[in-house]
């Protein structure tokens, strides 16, 4: 029961940093979304390499930089979480922390679409209900803008696909970032190199507060996938689950209520069916799970 409670206070600590990041990115400013995101692929890395050497960690790197499918599919991933980090900073920056929430609202069920799409797997009914329902979401939110939810939909897709790579291949969360930072590396460096050439840079011009912050995405990177790593081994996938809720929520309370985005009568219907569709989805899941513990639980008789 301890480890359990370890686990389900890491996992709330990784969501609930995750949720106030929308508070975090305007500290940054007036660095823009590349340069943030540049900042973030070199802090984590270095940040990532020290743990590593402090935890004698650097075999398990070595085992997956010289696989070559899986540095190709952490190659993917690095490409995939780098699109999603740039167009979350941009959402954040541009005052559309509510259409961002959405992405991470709907990304159990598109992590549950590209499971029947890449591995075969069988939908049970009342799942195909909630991807229906999130469907029509999409739908009534999509009259109400005028235009599909781009944001939402990038956010949503680009973190399924970046959790369908890591679930292609089994890499620890500490080398499997290191990889995946070292990877974009070079390309982070470039993007620093350009706008400090161009005058274009933040960092070193807007002071050391402002240069120790962009410092400190390393560790805001780092630290939450460590507690969410320290959380999946300690607790049941459908506790981590609901953990996940956390987030979005914490994100659309804060553009709602800190920054002030509007919320017309369209929008929160179109919130509110994915509301649903996340309901029916958590039943569904806490059902199934109760049903495999207790089929697990049944003695099987012994032979005669």
């Amino acid at each position: 029961m301890d480890e359990r409670r370890v686990g389900v206070w890491a996992g709330l600590g990784a969501y609930v940093l995750w949720g106030v990041f929308p508070l975090y990115f305007p500290l940054l400013e007036p660095a823009g979304g590349l340069e943030i995101v540049a900042h973030r692929v070199v802090w984590s890395l270095v940040f990532v390499a020290l743990l590593l050497t402090v935890g004698r960690g650097w075999s398990h790197v070595r085992a997956a930089v010289t696989d070559r499918r899986t540095l190709g599919v952490l190659a993917l991933a690095a490409v995939l979480i780098a699109v999603n980090w740039l167009v979350y900073v941009f959402a954040v920056n541009s005052g559309q922390v509510v259409e961002a929430s959405l992405g991470y609202f709907i990304n159990p069920l598109v992590s549950v679409v590209l499971g029947v799409v890449v591995f075969r797997e069988r939908l049970r009914r009342l799942q195909w209900l909630a991807v229906g329902i999130a469907v029509l979401a999409v739908v009534v939110l999509t009259v109400d803008h005028g235009r599909p939810p781009w944001i939402a939909l990038t956010l949503a897709v680009s973190f399924g696909l970046y959790g369908l790579m890591k679930k292609v291949v089994r890499v620890d969360a500490v080398p499997g970032l290191l990889v995946e930072t070292a990877v974009v590396f070079v390309p982070a460096l470039v993007v620093i190199g350009v706008l400090t050439g161009s005058g274009d840079a933040a960092f070193g011009a807007e002071g050391p507060g402002n240069a120790a912050l962009l410092v400190s995405t390393g560790l805001a990177t780092a630290v939450p996938l460590l507690l969410f790593a320290a959380a999946a081994s300690r607790v049941p996938l459908s506790t981590v689950g609901l953990l996940q809720y956390v987030t979005p929520l914490m994100q659309l309370s804060i553009g709602v209520f800190v920054y002030d985005e509007p919320m017309p009568p369209a929008r929160l219907a179109g919130f509110a069916i994915v509301w649903v569709a996340l309901a029916v989805f958590t039943v569904d899941s806490l059902r199934n799970a109760h049903s495999a513990r207790r089929a697990a639980a049944v003695p099987v008789p012994a032979a005669t």
